[in-house]
């Protein structure tokens, strides 16, 4: 697999230890070598990261998800916070910079503010930064409306004309069927066009306490990279070393394949899809 810039997209349940919730410091760190390794190699690295929400309540001394919209947002602007303190200094440990870039739904429907994002993440690309982006929960509640940034990766990676697409999940990739429940499930490793019989193997839920982002989403952000230019690919973010080894060729996931749309419009699909 060969790009000169990617999105890389990590979900809640990735970010933390699935017997307490809390952040699973080891696991960052090595995503955060990861990318830095790929800066290495001359790559564009752009990182959306979820779990603020997740990380806020925790730190807060929340047991559970928080119900209400203003429950949620100032979980996220406590989260996100924190979230950014350990990645800023996870990635100066290896000589990288890293700079938060918080979007919102609007960014896609209006012009000026989807150019102005455009030019932001350009100049911080020419900079060397590697941007880490989430949705602006503190104001918008699009993430949590559409599925763990899973939308919002994509999203991304057309603003910024990626190569490629890795959404980290808490499975290996589209399967036939539920794995958890169908042992005779099988891994589709392989999209060349996403058709409706897909998205009738698509599942709503991750069975996950903190994400919120099921397949049906992911599904979703394919058809938004892929009509965009960038080819995507779903793996299971259980392991980092998951993503050097996508870049050798030897992983285990779904590769949906680039096949560009001149006449595909985001704001459109969003509005008629969500």
């Amino acid at each position: 697999m060969k790009a000169k810039r990617v999105v890389i997209k990590i979900g809640s349940s990735s970010l933390q230890h699935p017997e307490t919730g809390k952040i699973d410091f080891l696991k960052i760190e090595r995503l955060v070598r990861e990318l830095c390794d790929l800066r290495n190699c001359g790559m564009d690295v752009c990182l959306v990261s979820s779990g603020a929400i997740a990380v806020g309540r925790l730190f807060m001394g929340m047991t559970g998800r928080p119900k209400t919209i203003a429950r949620k947002q100032a979980c996220a602007a406590v989260g996100q916070a924190r979230l950014m303190m350990t990645y800023q200094k996870l990635f100066a440990e290896y000589h990288q910079t890293a700079g938060q870039v918080l979007l919102t739904k609007n960014t896609m429907f209006d012009l000026v503010s989807r150019k102005n994002a455009q030019n932001t993440f350009e100049e911080l690309f020419r900079l060397g930064v590697v941007p880490i982006v989430n949705e602006n929960d503190t104001i918008s509640t699009y993430e949590m409306q559409f599925g763990d940034n899973d939308t919002l990766s994509a999203i991304v990676a057309s603003l910024v004309s990626a190569d490629l697409l890795i959404l980290l999940s808490d499975i290996d990739g589209l399967y036939t069927d539920d794995p958890n429940a169908n042992p005779d499930a099988r891994l589709i490793r392989d999209v060349q066009e996403i058709h409706e019989g897909l998205y009738h193997m698509a599942k709503q839920s991750t069975g996950s306490d903190v994400g919120t982002g099921g397949m049906a989403t992911k599904l979703a952000a394919a058809k938004i990279a892929t009509k965009s230019g960038a080819d995507m690919i779903i793996a299971n973010g259980k392991d980092m070393r998951i993503i050097h080894k996508i870049f050798e060729g030897n992983y285990t996931g779904t590769l949906f394949h680039a096949n560009y749309d001149e006449d595909f419009y985001i704001s459109d699909y969003i509005e008629e899809t969500f």
